[in-house]
């Protein structure tokens, strides 16, 4: 799936502790499709149905992130879980090497946009 591929080689994949993932091995994943993609930016719609997950990965560009819904993300990281919520339109951006593993803890689907800077 070159989806796949390309995620793998901008979102470095990693398990930060076996006891951390352990729960992760059993969610759906969460679906990224790759709008544009050129020598300046990356767009990705990440679509994540009720308890999907991106997995444990490390951003290797600086991104914005726009949700297209409402709900909510719960963010696994080295310091512990965190909630963050969304509100369609309200971006919000990150820098490069933020390592978390994303996921849709609402009963309802969450899409967002993510345009990483290259």
């Amino acid at each position: 799936m070159p989806n796949s591929k390309y995620r793998m080689q901008n979102l470095v994949p990693f398990l930060p502790n076996p006891s951390e993932s352990s729960m992760s091995m059993h969610r759906p994943q969460a679906v990224p499709t790759i709008q544009i993609s050129n020598d300046r930016v990356i767009v990705t719609e990440w679509r994540f149905a009720p308890g999907a997950e991106t997995g444990w990965h490390r951003h290797a560009h600086d991104y914005v992130v726009v949700p297209m819904t409402d709900g909510e993300l719960l963010l696994e990281t080295a310091d512990g879980e965190r909630r963050a919520p969304l509100v369609p339109g309200q971006s919000y951006t990150r820098n490069v090497g933020v390592e978390h593993n994303v996921i849709n803890p609402t009963e309802h689907e969450v899409v967002f946009i993510e345009i990483e800077m290259r």
